[in-house]
């Protein structure tokens, strides 16, 4: 558990770095036996690109340093529960196993869990809640939203 509690905080700390760029504080790692190979926080509204969310950022970064498109020896640790996007992005990466810290609020339908259990894909991955930060990282975004909607 220790692990996963520090690379938890790492995730979080990347989501503080969204902050102070006004974007939405989601961070992403990815760790490969144990040692962190990438990391990514949102970067949307700063590269005017709808597809630079934390997980893919950090996809994109795990893909350049092992050369390869396949991660199935990493796990991902982010701050909010992945998105039907970056789900889809998750299982083509063929990551073995995704650790979040907090639910997506906004949804009831379960569809991260729906993709993630999918049989269009042949790969499965492993997902679970920590929840060692899932009040900081709840609170983060809903301060985020809350000072949008008071601006």
């Amino acid at each position: 558990m220790n692990n996963q509690i520090n690379f938890m905080e790492i995730a979080f700390l990347e989501a503080k770095k969204s902050l102070k760029k006004n974007e939405v504080p989601i961070g992403a790692v990815i760790v490969k036996n144990g040692k962190i190979i990438s990391k990514g926080h949102n970067l949307r509204e700063k590269r005017k690109n709808a597809l630079m969310h934390a997980e893919i950022i950090a996809i994109n970064r795990a893909c350049k340093k092992l050369h390869s498109w396949r991660l199935d020896d990493c796990e991902m640790y982010v701050t909010l529960e992945p998105c039907p996007m970056c789900a889809g992005a998750i299982l083509n990466a063929r990551i073995k196993k995704v650790v979040y810290a907090c639910e997506e609020k906004t949804s009831s339908d379960k569809i991260f869990e729906t993709i993630m259990k999918s049989n269009r894909l042949n790969h499965k991955c492993n997902f679970m809640k920590d929840e060692t930060f899932e009040e900081e990282s709840s609170k983060l975004l809903t301060d985020f939203f809350k000072s949008k909607r008071n601006s």
